[in-house]
């Protein structure tokens, strides 16, 4: 039975939260702070709770994030290989109880298609880590050249165990060298497709069960590497936002949403409420989906009122699609979309809006559309054939390290089951995009926990037009 080499450090919340902000939070720029004076010397991880991990990037700024053991203030020194008499510095923040010890640092003295290496300064002297730190700017590649080739992990279902208080019997979670076969992919980027910590039952009630969890999940050993050298975008499922299948109705999530946005680092939020987002990466362009913040409940009848993004978020997700000029547009969320069968959390259950959606996409003629789910427990795809336009895939990757399940036979049955996808075990996704502009290709490998790959598949962009 495994357990945390980091001991946790208990956390006394007070019971009133920060204010919700529209965006992560982010101090004032730090391009014309005058830092403090950097001290010689270095200071033991151990004064690091999580972290360093790397969030967004764009050309001109990249965020970081860290998590310490208790009060401190916090830094990142940022410097080109190979110059560190160049380096430059973030903001400085000071941990605090408060806020679970975390902190979101802004490097926004970059340049474009730009290596950086960092450092992570606690009271002003490096912290000593036993792994890279580096990060990287997005290519002015506009009007100038082909978009670089790039590549990205893909994964869902985290759980860590705390024998404590899991339920009695064999562990749910294994399998956590499954963060060490990734890293070494060496991805560009890492998304995190949901459920990426459970909560349990002694979580869901209270704001101080949500940070502890938050922090339990964050702090497994063998996920530091990939966080400190891996830029990560996320979203959220039923296990990070509330109970299993939990829905509109959950009553503590405006808690978890606080929770999503001081652990995560992604560029933006759409809502007041919620985790709908995008990115961009190169060519391509994300759109981070939330499945739980305005879903009615599974048991409602379907309908116009049973709802599963909701008017609000469909509309926007439809006006940003047909906005967009990427190559492939990524609409990531936790169930699946394509799988017909009217089954678990399927999006099949909520077939009036789901009919909505692909029609949507049909009549607006959106070019490049695919799907990446998650949650099944399993790793699966499905493909839409549609007639007079091409087909739409749904790529399902899951789990990582909570436990695997098989699909229902029925679901094996669907004309929508590619044959030779379906992975049972605790395995990932590498998905890689190349190719000149006119004729992008976007390839997908699977690879189990000890990173053997499993399958293989390639799309071009020219299909799905």
């Amino acid at each position: 039975m495994y357990k945390i080499s980091r001991v946790l450090l208990l956390l006394i919340w007070g019971s009133a939260g920060p204010a919700i902000a529209q965006v992560p939070p982010k101090a004032a720029s730090a391009t014309n702070a005058t830092p403090r004076t950097i001290q010689s010397g270095t200071v033991r991880s151990e004064t690091i709770q999580s972290g360093p991990m790397v969030g967004y990037s764009d050309m001109r700024e990249v965020m970081l994030w860290v998590q310490t053991r208790q009060p401190a203030r916090v830094q990142i020194r940022y410097y080109e290989p190979g110059s560190p008499t160049q380096a430059r510095l973030t903001n400085e923040v000071r941990t605090e109880a408060k806020t679970a010890f975390t902190a979101h640092l802004l490097a926004d003295q970059v340049e474009p298609g730009k290596k950086y290496v960092y450092d992570v300064l606690i009271e002003g002297r490096k912290a000593s880590l036993p792994y890279p730190t580096r990060f990287q700017t997005q290519n002015l590649w506009q009007w100038r050249s082909d978009p670089p080739a790039f590549q990205f992990g893909v994964g869902s279902c985290t759980y860590v165990n705390e024998p404590a208080v899991d339920r009695p019997g064999t562990p749910y979670g294994d399998g956590y060298e499954i963060f060490t076969a990734l890293a070494a992919q060496k991805p560009d980027f890492m998304l995190w497709t949901g459920d990426n910590t459970y909560t349990r039952e002694v979580d869901w009630n209270t704001r101080t069960g949500v940070l502890r969890r938050y922090t339990h999940t964050r702090s497994l050993p063998e996920m530091q590497p990939l966080l400190a050298a891996t830029h990560n975008y996320a979203i959220w499922d039923d296990h990070d936002y509330g109970p299993n299948d939990s829905d509109r109705s959950y009553w503590i999530k405006p808690v978890t949403l606080e929770a999503f946005k001081l652990f995560w680092a992604n560029p933006n939020f759409i809502f007041d409420e919620g985790c709908t987002g995008t990115f961009f990466w190169q060519d391509c362009q994300f759109f981070l989906l939330d499945d739980r913040t305005f879903r009615a409940p599974n048991e409602m009848p379907d309908g116009p009122e049973k709802v599963y993004f909701g008017p609000k978020q469909l509309t926007w997700l439809i006006d940003a699609l047909r906005f967009s000029r990427a190559t492939f547009k990524f609409i990531v969320t936790g169930g699946q979309v394509i799988n017909p069968v009217k089954a678990f959390e399927n999006y099949s259950m909520y077939g009036t809006e789901r009919d909505q959606l692909l029609k949507a996409i049909a009549d607006a003629n959106i070019p490049g559309v695919l799907f990446i789910t998650g949650d099944r427990h399993h790793t699966i795809v499905h493909k839409l054939d549609r007639p007079g336009t091409y087909p739409l895939y749904d790529l399902t990757i899951s789990p990582l390290t909570s436990g695997p399940a098989k699909p229902r036979p029925d679901e094996l049955q669907q004309p929508t089951f590619v044959d030779g996808t379906l992975v049972t075990d605790r395995n990932f996704g590498l998905f890689s995009v190349s190719g000149p502009l006119k004729d992008r290709v976007l390839t997908i490998d699977v690879y189990d926990q000890k990173g053997a790959k499993r399958w293989n598949r390639t799309i071009r962009a020219s299909e799905l037009k």
